[in-house]
């Protein structure tokens, strides 16, 4: 069946929460504190599929399972092939390793020359400040340090970064990840942006975060002002289905965006979830409607247990084509997968251009349709020399 919505509705509301004081549910602490962590929980509000209650058994040995009381209202409990269920509950499939899989599969570690912080571009790092999230995607890049439940041990070594950073005076992006970088107080944040504006070549500094998805109440007006003290601090939030865009993310994305954060989203192509012309063009287009700019389409990444998210990556380019020129070009992100073992973002272009001559271009476009761009200029003839005259001057368990 065709992905259909209602264009003008956006989610809001306190679901299986309406008894808890409006002032507990818009506390983000509040929401910390009342996560969904074990099985127990899970079998209080709704009913597991036996492949669910297997993969929650296991996620203590790959990935911790938590869900937000704010982000759990997305789910569909009555539905085990909804794409908000499919992110963050745990299923068997997490269970099987594949041989192309790998347990640092951008080839991170190896590119890091102190804890917590990848160098792998000329000109800019990734520091890796926290290894908590307010939630876990099932197909975490980093599953082998979030939460720990591998017992990787790892710990940021925020000085070490930063005088790494201070020292490689090519460095000019900083990418502040982890983990979740707005699960760091106020205070510790402020200090990181505070001493990364002190380094002279640090010209960009972004934050790659999907608190605004699980927690947008984390995005406060005591944020905002830090982010304005220390801007331009750009910003990718991480939304990969339309059910995913509610009144509360749109509320936060506008808090974000009045403080000047420029907004971008990157979001994951999974089996299941947004593999589907229709619901990513619902996706892009509230995306826009929240300020914010689709940026990249990820290939998931070959993560150990991910296999049954995985999408072919003609599904992708099909995909893709089913946006050009059938929406805006703002709303159409760029195709890429993160090469594995370490080689980076490498975009996956739509072959448009046939051939490139010195005297013409020949390409399609999203018809299929032929056309032609001389490179050359032929004069036919001069054009009348006489310049005339200028006239003044977007089933429940509970």
């Amino acid at each position: 069946m065709a992905y259909t919505e209602d264009r003008g509705a956006w989610f809001e509301g306190q679901g299986l929460w309406q008894h808890i004081p409006s002032e507990q549910w818009q506390d983000w602490t509040w929401q910390l504190k009342n996560r969904i962590t074990t099985l127990d929980q899970l079998d209080a509000i709704m009913t597991l599929t036996p492949e669910e209650r297997r993969g929650v058994a296991f996620a203590g040995q790959k990935l911790s399972l938590a869900i937000t009381p704010y982000y759990f209202n997305l789910i569909d409990r009555h539905d085990p092939n909804c794409p908000i269920r499919k992110q963050v509950i745990p299923r068997e499939g997490e269970t099987l390793l594949s041989a192309e899989e790998q347990l640092d599969s951008l080839g991170e570690d190896e590119h890091s020359p102190v804890p917590g912080l990848v160098h792998r571009y000329p000109d800019r790092v990734l520091f890796l400040v926290t290894d908590r999230c307010a939630a876990y995607c099932r197909y975490c890049t980093r599953s082998r340090l979030v939460s720990n439940a591998q017992d990787y041990n790892f710990h940021p070594e925020y000085e070490q970064g930063l005088r790494y950073i201070e020292s490689h005076p090519e460095i000019r992006d900083v990418l502040l990840s982890g983990g979740d970088p707005l699960l760091l107080s106020d205070k510790k944040l402020e200090h990181l942006l505070s001493r990364l504006r002190a380094i002279k070549h640090v010209e960009f500094i972004r934050i790659g975060s999907r608190i605004p998805v699980f927690l947008p109440q984390r995005i406060t007006p005591a944020l905002c002002e830090i982010f304005k003290k220390h801007g331009p601090i750009w910003m990718s939030i991480h939304v990969n289905h339309p059910k995913e865009a509610t009144a509360e993310l749109r509320d936060a994305c506008d808090r974000l965006s009045f403080a000047g954060v420029p907004l971008g989203n990157q979001s994951v192509l999974l089996k299941g979830v947004n593999d589907d012309a229709e619901v990513m063009k619902a996706l892009v287009h509230r995306l826009l409607r929240m300020r914010v700019r689709p940026y990249y389409l990820y290939q998931m990444d070959l993560i150990t247990g991910g296999s049954h998210f995985k999408v072919d990556v003609r599904k992708g380019i099909e995909i893709i084509k089913s946006l050009r020129g059938h929406t805006t070009g703002y709303a159409v992100p760029q195709y890429v997968i993160d090469a594995p073992g370490g080689g980076g973002k490498v975009p996956v272009n739509l072959d448009y251009i046939e051939s490139i001559t010195d005297e013409e271009v020949v390409f399609h476009n999203y018809e299929g349709r032929t056309f032609r761009y001389a490179q050359t200029s032929t004069p036919v003839k001069a054009l009348n020399a006489a310049v005339p005259a200028i006239a003044p001057a977007p089933p429940s368990q509970a």
